[in-house]
């Protein structure tokens, strides 16, 4: 599987910009209008992309994004018309990072090496199973690996540093750096995180920092960037403006494109 990530990250460093990842959901509000979601977000200018596999649990996310799971599903979104998807926007964006944010159950249910072999055959470049402690992810690291996907690991304030050093040791593409305590939420605080952690994760070498959680505006992207994160990830922004524009999906589409462009033109106002 090519590598993605890192030849992105160089070319950003080298061009003073930082990543802008945006998430949506797969099959939110339907597959066919998911594709049209999607393309659009690329097109407008995401550097990569994040996106969830549809699911009745999603323990890490708050209202706004267990809401899009609930229409995905609604729509008869399956994990095969999800893989079908990816491999769409595969075949448009070649050399486009796509990453997953799933959870645990939906890797065990297939069995972790057979999950990330048809991840793999999709596309993916990157997984990161958002419900799994850094103790218990060897095993998934290693059938990621197998099957050529960077696995991502979750780091948090309350990290310690024989977390973090696992982290670093185990982790690949990127860093997913949570900004604040409890789950999703473009509503709820904004990122209040300190430049400590990121010091940290640097001190133990660990993958570029994408710092997610609350990204909601310009200017939480260009603290990211000035906390010394390599870019942000920003989700229920993002699912907010489809869920508000559900009857509309022109204009649905039109306020997304604006969206990532202001977004993604913070980060190269970060200096």
């Amino acid at each position: 599987m090519p590598e993605r990530y890192a030849p992105l990250f160089e070319r950003l460093r080298a061009a003073g910009e930082g990543a802008f990842v945006p998430f949506s959901v797969l099959g939110d509000p339907d597959p066919a209008t998911s594709l049209e979601i999607v393309r659009t977000l690329v097109e407008a200018g995401a550097d990569a992309l994040e996106l969830g596999l549809p699911f009745s649990d999603p323990v890490a996310d708050g209202p706004t994004i267990q809401a899009a799971d609930v229409r995905a599903l609604a729509a008869g979104t399956r994990l095969q018309h999800a893989w079908a998807l990816i491999r769409a926007l595969r075949d448009e964006f070649p050399a486009l990072p796509i990453g997953l944010l799933v959870y645990a159950n939906l890797v065990e249910r297939h069995g972790a090496p057979a999950f990330y072999a048809t991840a793999a055959a999709a596309g993916v470049d990157s997984v990161l199973v958002a419900d799994l402690p850094t103790l218990e992810a060897p095993p998934y690291v290693a059938a990621a690996l197998a099957a050529g996907i960077s696995p991502v690991l979750i780091a948090t304030p309350s990290c310690s540093d024989t977390t973090l050093s696992e982290i670093a040791r185990l982790g690949a593409a990127y860093t997913y750096v949570v900004a604040r305590s409890g789950v999703t939420g473009a509503d709820m605080t904004a990122p209040a995180l300190d430049g400590r952690l990121l010091e940290r994760l640097a001190a133990v070498q660990a993958a570029p920092a994408l710092l997610g959680f609350g990204i909601a505006h310009p200017e939480h992207v260009r603290t990211a960037l000035a906390l010394g994160a390599a870019g942000a990830i920003s989700g229920s922004a993002i699912v907010q403006r489809i869920e508000r524009h559900l009857d509309a999906p022109s204009e649905m589409l039109r306020v997304l494109a604006a969206f990532v462009r202001e977004m993604k033109a913070a980060t190269r106002q970060a200096g």
